[in-house]
């Protein structure tokens, strides 16, 4: 039976700051280190063997699988690192205080934002100290100005359908770590979820979501690893 781990990276300092991040190379907190190694221990607790990682190509998404699987006595697998998995661009909110943010343009206004399927924030402005044009990760790479969770998925689906859904049928065991709006991507993908209801799902940090597919790549069983931290897994369609 295919196994997929997915594992939102653990809380970054731009997190602890409560700053919207999304492309910015932010690296973890202590606390999210933390969390990291947490991760690996329920690995290991609960006798996964794994035999690759994907991983955006952001700090604080490596680390957390290197830390991760370094607790579960497994750094040595290989890591496939790629800006697909990265977090949804943020466009301008991206380095705001989240709250003060609300207060200037209103809570419903910054809510529809975060949390709608595609009504994009606005986009990065010419000049921002954010914007990543010379970032060699990216040469090459239509870094986009403002994204959604539309079209963030958009741009997952192909790393998804050509790199780690081949691998799945091989019968390897993964984990995937990245973002929460990656990683909701691809919940989104994998059970079917609606437009209206994905923005209701939420992906706890540092919590593996142990997922078991059948043969044709649908989720047979899936659990949070940590059943206090655990959120509602939508149901499979």
């Amino acid at each position: 039976m295919p196994t997929l781990v997915l594992l939102r990276h653990g809380q970054s300092q731009w997190n602890l700051e409560d700053r919207f991040t999304g492309w910015v190379d932010v690296d973890l907190s202590a606390a999210g280190e933390a969390e990291a190694k947490q991760s690996g221990q329920l690995i290991a607790a609960a006798g996964l063997e794994l035999d690759r990682c994907f991983a955006s190509v952001l700090t604080r998404a490596i680390r957390t699988a290197d830390l991760a699987l370094a607790e579960a006595g497994q750094l040595w697998i290989p890591m496939d690192k790629h800006w697909r998995l990265n977090e949804r661009h943020y466009g301008g909110l991206t380095g705001l205080n989240k709250a003060e943010t609300a207060a200037r343009h209103g809570a419903e206004q910054v809510h529809a934002w975060r949390r709608s399927y595609d009504i994009p924030p606005p986009p990065l402005p010419p000049g921002s100290p954010y914007d990543l044009a010379r970032d060699r990760r990216y040469a090459g790479v239509p870094v986009p100005a403002t994204e959604t969770l539309k079209s963030t998925l958009e741009r997952v689906q192909p790393y998804w359908d050509e790199r780690i859904v081949p691998a799945l049928r091989a019968g390897e065991r993964l984990l995937i770590a990245a973002h929460g709006n990656s990683l909701r991507a691809i919940v989104k993908l994998l059970f079917d979820v609606s437009d209206q209801a994905i923005p209701g799902v939420e992906i706890p940090t540092g919590n593996p979501l142990l997922i078991e597919l059948d043969p044709t790549l649908r989720p047979a069983r899936a659990r949070y690893l940590d059943d206090a931290r655990a959120q509602v897994l939508p149901a499979a369609a």
